[in-house]
Parts: C-alpha cells; sequence; structure tokens
C-alpha cells in the first residue's frame, strides 16, 4: 500500500495524437513545480499522472504547489494497494481513519471489467465494512465523508478528496510571448490568462525613473514572481523610458502623446520579442476603458506591429478583471500606489479616435530607429524565480 497523488487532466485528454506532447510537458512541469517539497518520482500512466512521495514528504506543500500548476483539473491524495478486495477493504480504513466523520459513503469505477465484483458490489461490501468499523452511518446523499474507488487492472486507488486545479494547458505548449507588463491591474491578469492558455511568458515593463518614484519597479518584479509560481522560471525585461517620454513632449503634439508612446514600446517590445523567439505580444487592454484603448486607437497603435498583439481581456469590465487579479494573488500589490510611466506628461484632452495619417505625421519629426536602439542600448535583464 502507498500513499501518492493522482493528477486527472481534461482539456490535455483531448489532444488526440498529440496528447503525448501535453502529458509529458505537465508532468516536466510537476517537476519543476514541487521541486524541495520530498516528491519521489512523477510517472505517467495512460489517463492519470502519479506523483510518489518520499516519507518525508511535505503533504500541504506539495498540495499548495499543484494547485497552481496550469493543466492540472484537479486531484487527490490517493492510496494504492492490490486490486482484490480485502486489499481494498483494508487500505480505505486505513486511508479514512484520522477524517471525524459520522455519515459516509463509497464510490466505485471500475476501469478493469475483468474485477469479479462490480462497482455496486464493490461500493457496497466496502461501504459495510467501514461503517461496521468505524460506527459511522450510510448516507447516499450529504454524507459527511466520500470514498472514491477505482479500480484499474494493476492497482487500486481509493481517495476521500477531490482538490480542484487550476485547468488550462501545460505551461510551454502554446508557445512563447512577450507581455507588457505594468503595476496595474489589468497586465497581470492578461499574462496569467495566456499562461493558463499554455504560453510561456516572458515580461517587458516601462519605467520612467527618476520622473517616477522606483515603485513601479518594485511593484512588477513582485507581481512577476507571483506570476513565476505558474510560469516557472522567468524573465524581466525592464525598459528606461523617461528620455524618449521627454522627446516625444517637446516635439509632438500634445493629443497624440499617450498613443506615441504607446507605438514606441510597441517597437522597442516587438525587438525585444524577436531576441527572445517570442511569438506575439500581450497587453492588458480592454475595449475602451481608457482614451487610447478605443478600437481607433488600438487599430492605430498594432498598425506598426509586425507580430499579432493578443489583448485576453478586450472584452472583460473592471470588475472582471479585478475579479481574478484577487484570485491569482496579484490585486493587492497592483492596487499600491505607483506612478505609471504612460501618467507621466499626459494630455488633459487625449485624442480618443486618432488617424493612422495624423499619427504618422506626428512622428514624422522623431528619429525613431535610433530612439528604439537607444532603449535597447539601455535594456536590463533580471530572471525572476
Amino acid at each position: 500500500m502507498e500513499e501518492l497523488f493522482s493528477i486527472h487532466y481534461a482539456e490535455v485528454g483531448l489532444k488526440g495524437k498529440n496528447r503525448a506532447f501535453f502529458e509529458k510537458r505537465l508532468a516536466n512541469n510537476i517537476k519543476l513545480s514541487l521541486q524541495g517539497t520530498g516528491y519521489a518520482e512523477v510517472e505517467r500512466l495512460h489517463d492519470r499522472i502519479l506523483v510518489h512521495l518520499e516519507q518525508r514528504a511535505d503533504i500541504p506543500e506539495i498540495k499548495e504547489r499543484l494547485r497552481q500548476v496550469m493543466g492540472i483539473a484537479h486531484f487527490e491524495l490517493s492510496c494504492r494497494t492490490e486490486n482484490n478486495i480485502a486489499a481494498i477493504k483494508e487500505a480505505a480504513l486505513r486511508h479514512i481513519q484520522d477524517a471525524s466523520c459520522e455519515s459516509l459513503k463509497v464510490e466505485t469505477r471500475r476501469a478493469d471489467k475483468t474485477f469479479p465484483l462490480t462497482s455496486p458490489e464493490v461500493s457496497a461490501e466496502v461501504g459495510g465494512y467501514l461503517i461496521k468499523e468505524t460506527g459511522a452511518r450510510a448516507d447516499m446523499h450529504n454524507p459527511d465523508l466520500t470514498c472514491w474507488i477505482k479500480i484499474t487492472h494493476n492497482a487500486a486507488y481509493i481517495s476521500t478528496e477531490k482538490i480542484q486545479g487550476i485547468g488550462g494547458l501545460p505551461v510551454g505548449v502554446s508557445g512563447k510571448v512577450l507581455v507588457m507588463l505594468s503595476g496595474g491591474i489589468d497586465s497581470p491578469v492578461a499574462a496569467w490568462q495566456m499562461i493558463k492558455r499554455g504560453a510561456k511568458a516572458v515580461f517587458i515593463h516601462f519605467y520612467s525613473y527618476p520622473y517616477t518614484d522606483k515603485a513601479s519597479l518594485e511593484k512588477v518584479i513582485e507581481i512577476a514572481q507571483i506570476l513565476a509560481v505558474s510560469n516557472y522560471r522567468s524573465t524581466l525585461y525592464l525598459v528606461p523610458f523617461a528620455d524618449l517620454q521627454q522627446t516625444i513632449v517637446t516635439t509632438t503634439p500634445a493629443p497624440f502623446r499617450v498613443l506615441l508612446y504607446r507605438r514606441m514600446m510597441t517597437r522597442i517590445a516587438e525587438r525585444v520579442a524577436g531576441m527572445v523567439d517570442a511569438e506575439a505580444l500581450v497587453t492588458g487592454e480592454s475595449l475602451a476603458q481608457v482614451a487610447s484603448q478605443t478600437l481607433t486607437n488600438l487599430r492605430t497603435i498594432e498598425a506598426i506591429a509586425e507580430i499579432p498583439i493578443l489583448r485576453p481581456l478586450i472584452g472583460e469590465d473592471k470588475a472582471e478583471i479585478i475579479t481574478k487579479a484577487q484570485r491569482i494573488g496579484t490585486f493587492d500589490v497592483s492596487t499600491r500606489p505607483h506612478q505609471d510611466c504612460c501618467s507621466l506628461f499626459v494630455p488633459k484632452h487625449p485624442a480618443t479616435r486618432a488617424s493612422l495619417t495624423e499619427l504618422d505625421d506626428a512622428e514624422s519629426g522623431l528619429d525613431i530607429e535610433t530612439l528604439v536602439e537607444d532603449a535597447l542600448n539601455n535594456l536590463e535583464k533580471q530572471v525572476v524565480e
């Protein structure tokens, strides 16, 4: 009899001929997540992944980390034993012996159809044995404890708690993206949603120190650390943006400044994406949330991009985004006061429907290539874990 974690997936199981690729990546990500917790081995079976435990494994910590692994639908701490009824009854009793319950039920799923008892017969026999040994009563509708039994060709698994996972796809199966990460609420949620879809996220942050304080830098590093729990070892690129902003302020019409900031950020980010083999940029933009995020303005920003700009939050309102930020743990950090580089030198009446011609004309006096190169020359790279 062995205690282990049994891990189940949903979307990964629908992948047909590519399923093995997704399963292997999920197993590898589980190993990355569980480093230092006392797990012994991660084993990939045809319908689940097993995490074998060392004698002194930190079970509460393993549970907490598995909750953050993208691609896991649910998991349980299970007892694995021989697939005969005597062993199953003994293992079930040992597995529930520390639980305090007045009522219980047993649910059985029999994958091995050659097993001599049907699923209802196993449930009845094991349930009767547990009731006799513990003094609990049977309750098929609202029990204090449910004992799940799965019988396979090689073993039987007993568990009493199904723990919900995040779901989604394993990180890394969907390529790499470069996330334009601010210290605000939206962009960390956008990053998390792309990570959940299997993308490996690299981060880039633009800051305007010394014209703004260092709070945004500190916040972004902390946010990247939170996201790294699911994204694993992450890279953050920091771009000094103050000098470039001053150039825009002194040489371009005021109503277009924010859009010109965003276009320059996009050009710089696109170059960094090429350096790290990212296939798309990701932003936290939500339609019509602020003046720069009207359909017209979004179009004029992405017109200068040569790779896709993904906007996972485009159709979500602020309340929905805040709820997700609270759930993933970035909200408290994001709402600490800071000065954002895009709020620096913001005009009183920013353009909401700037045309491509107007922005091209506004940029005509800028040496765009030199400004981008200067920013890249001062790029700082940090590894976040």
